[in-house]
C-alpha cells in the first residue's frame, strides 16, 4: 500500500479518453497554455486513443503510477448518441430506420438486433469512460490524497448536467473552453465566475452554457514542449493522409436552430493572429504534416472577418509553404472572388458545406442566415479560380415544415451544384438531426410538446431515440421508406442514391422556386423562439 503524501507541487496529467482517431487539439491547447503560464508545472499527455480497448484500464494505472499527478484533467470529446455513417458496431441512423420503418418483419428485427447493439455499445462505453475517470482519480490518490479531476471536453459541455450526477464528489466539470479556469485552479484563485461546476459542492448555474467564455489571445502552440510531454504524438504524423487540426478563430456568432456550436464557444468570434497560425502550421510542416484540418465552426463565419480569412492565407503564400493542403467547414455566402484564388493557391482540396436544406424558406426558418443564390454564385467563383477537388454537402431533411415543395427545392438545388463541380465532385451528407440540448430547436420542441422539460438527452431508450432523432411525421415514414430503399440499392454511396430516389418520386423544382421566400406571417417560424 502506497503512503499518501501532502501535495506539494502541479504535476498534471491529461487524459484523452478514448475515441475515434481524431488529433487532440483541444488538449494539445491546453497543455501549451499552462507551459506558457507556468513553465515550471510538469505535465504529460496520455491519449487513449492510441491504446488498444482491452489495454485501456492497464495502461492508464501504469501512466498514473510512473508520473503520479497531482491533477488529472479528462478530455470527453464524444457521446454521439446519432449519426449518418457507421459507428458504435454499426450505422445507428440505418438500425433506427430499419426498426422504425422497414415492413419487412425480418428487416424490422434485423434493425432492433443492430439497435439492440448499439444501445448496449452506448452505455457500455458511457459506464467505461465514467469508470476511467474514477479509476484514474482513485489512483493518483494513493500518491497524492489530495489530487483531483477536472472534466471537460465536447461530450461534457453539452451533457455537464447529466454528467454532474456520475461523477465522483470533488470533480471539476468545465464546460466549452478551459484555459482560464486551469489558471485560476493552478494559481489557487476562485473559480466560481468560470463556466464550471464542483460536484458535490455547487450545482450548474441556470443557463451556464449560455455565458459567454474568458477573451483569449491564442500563441502558436510551442510543438517542441508538446513532443517532449508527449509519447504518442508521433502516432499522429505517420500517416501522410491524416489531417491535423489548426485554430484560427473561436466562436460563432449563429443562430441555427439546431447547433450547440454557438453555446459551446460563444458568439464572440475571437481571430488567432496570422503569424501565430503560419507559425504553429511552420512547426508541423516540418515534422512533415502537408495535411491540414482548421477546427473552427466555421472557417469563415461572416463576411466581416472575409479579411482576416485573406490574411491568412496571404500568409501562408508568403511562408513557402506550397505543397500544403488543407479542409474546413465553411459557410460559401462569405466568399469572395479574391478569397476562392487565394483557397486554391494555398491548397483546399475539400470542404464541407451545412446548407442543410436547398429551400431558402426553411434555411431562413431553421434561423442559418445563409442566402443560398449567394452561396451559388461563391461556388462558381471558386471552382473559376481552380478548385476541382471534392465538396460535401449536408442535408438534413425533414426539418420545420418540410414538404414535398420543399424537397423539390432542395434536389433543385443539389443539381445546380453538381453543374457547377461536377456531380462526382458534390458528395450529399444525408443527415437526420439529433436534437441535441440547450438549442432553438430543443426550445421548439418544448413549445410543441414533443418533448417535456425535465427529460433524459442521454437516453438512448426507443420512446426517447425516436423523438430526439428528428424525423416527424407526417413526412417521417416517406423518408423511413426511401432511406431503406437507398441502403437496400446502394449502400456504398448512400447520399447520391436518396438524391436519386426522391427525384424519381417527387420530381425536380425549378431552381428560382428554391432560391425564393415569400414570407407569410401566418406561418409556424422557428424565428419566433427566443
Amino acid at each position: 500500500m502506497e503512503v499518501k503524501t501532502p501535495m506539494i507541487e502541479n504535476r498534471i496529467l491529461y487524459v484523452r479518453l478514448p475515441c475515434n482517431p481524431i488529433f487532440p487539439i483541444g488538449v494539445v491547447y491546453l497543455c501549451d497554455h499552462v507551459h506558457k503560464l507556468f513553465p515550471t508545472i510538469e505535465q504529460r499527455i496520455f491519449d487513449l486513443g492510441t491504446v488498444p480497448p482491452l489495454d485501456y484500464a492497464t495502461a492508464l494505472d501504469s501512466c498514473i503510477d510512473e508520473f503520479k499527478p497531482t491533477l488529472l484533467v479528462f478530455s470527453w470529446r464524444d457521446i454521439q448518441i446519432y449519426a449518418p455513417v457507421g459507428g458504435r458496431g454499426g450505422n445507428p441512423l440505418q438500425n433506427a430506420f430499419e426498426f422504425y420503418y422497414a415492413k419487412n418483419p425480418l428487416i424490422k428485427l434485423r434493425g432492433a438486433l443492430g439497435g439492440l447493439r448499439i444501445f448496449i455499445a452506448y452505455y457500455v462505453e458511457l459506464w467505461r469512460n465514467l469508470g476511467l475517470i474514477k479509476r484514474g482519480l482513485k489512483r493518483a490518490q494513493r500518491y497524492y490524497t489530495d489530487a483531483r479531476a477536472v472534466v471537460g471536453g465536447g461530450a461534457v459541455s453539452v451533457f455537464y448536467e447529466q454528467l454532474g450526477k456520475s461523477l465522483p464528489s470533488g470533480t471539476v466539470i468545465s464546460v466549452g473552453e478551459g484555459e482560464t479556469l486551469l489558471e485560476k485552479l493552478l494559481s489557487g484563485r476562485e473559480i466560481s465566475d468560470e463556466r464550471c461546476y464542483v460536484v458535490g459542492e455547487s450545482k450548474p448555474r441556470q443557463r451556464l452554457i449560455h455565458e459567454q467564455p474568458t477573451p483569449l489571445q491564442k500563441t502558436a502552440c510551442n510543438y517542441d514542449y508538446i513532443e517532449s510531454v508527449w509519447p504518442e504524438f508521433n502516432y499522429y504524423l505517420q500517416d501522410q493522409d491524416f489531417y491535423i487540426g489548426v485554430q484560427t478563430k473561436r466562436g460563432c456568432p449563429h443562430n441555427c436552430c439546431y447547433c450547440v456550436y454557438t453555446v459551446v464557444e460563444g458568439k464572440q468570434v475571437r481571430i488567432n493572429p496570422a503569424e501565430e497560425v503560419v507559425a504553429e502550421i511552420r512547426q508541423l510542416y516540418n515534422r512533415g504534416v502537408r495535411n491540414f484540418w482548421f477546427t473552427d465552426a466555421q472557417f469563415i463565419p461572416a463576411r466581416r472577418y472575409i479579411n482576416d480569412a485573406i490574411e491568412l492565407l496571404q500568409a501562408i503564400i508568403d511562408s513557402g509553404m506550397t505543397d500544403i493542403h488543407w479542409a474546413a467547414y465553411i459557410r460559401a455566402d462569405n466568399l469572395t472572388p479574391e478569397l476562392c484564388d487565394l483557397m486554391a493557391k494555398t491548397g483546399m482540396n475539400y470542404f464541407e458545406i451545412g446548407i442543410t436544406s436547398g429551400s431558402q424558406e426553411l434555411v431562413r426558418k431553421m434561423r442559418m442566415g445563409y442566402n443560398l443564390r449567394t452561396v451559388l454564385q461563391n461556388c462558381r467563383d471558386l471552382k473559376a479560380a481552380g478548385f476541382n477537388d471534392l465538396v460535401s454537402v449536408n442535408y438534413s431533411f425533414n426539418v420545420i415544415d418540410e414538404r414535398p415543395e420543399t424537397i423539390r427545392q432542395t434536389i433543385a438545388y443539389h443539381r445546380e451544384l453538381e453543374k457547377i463541380f461536377g456531380a462526382d465532385k458534390v458528395e450529399p451528407a444525408i443527415f437526420f438531426i439529433g436534437l441535441q440540448p440547450h438549442t432553438h430547436l430543443e426550445e421548439y420542441a418544448f413549445q410543441e410538446g414533443i418533448l417535456k422539460p425535465g427529460y433524459n438527452p442521454m437516453s438512448l431508450m426507443p420512446w426517447t431515440a425516436k423523438k430526439l432523432l428528428w424525423n416527424p411525421e407526417p413526412l417521417g415514414s416517406f423518408f423511413g421508406e426511401v432511406c431503406l430503399q437507398a441502403w437496400r440499392q446502394n449502400p456504398n454511396d448512400f447520399g447520391r442514391e436518396v438524391m436519386k430516389i426522391l427525384e424519381e418520386r417527387l420530381g425536380c423544382a425549378d431552381l428560382e422556386a428554391a432560391l425564393s421566400a415569400p414570407i407569410d406571417i401566418k406561418e409556424k417560424q422557428l424565428t419566433g423562439v427566443s
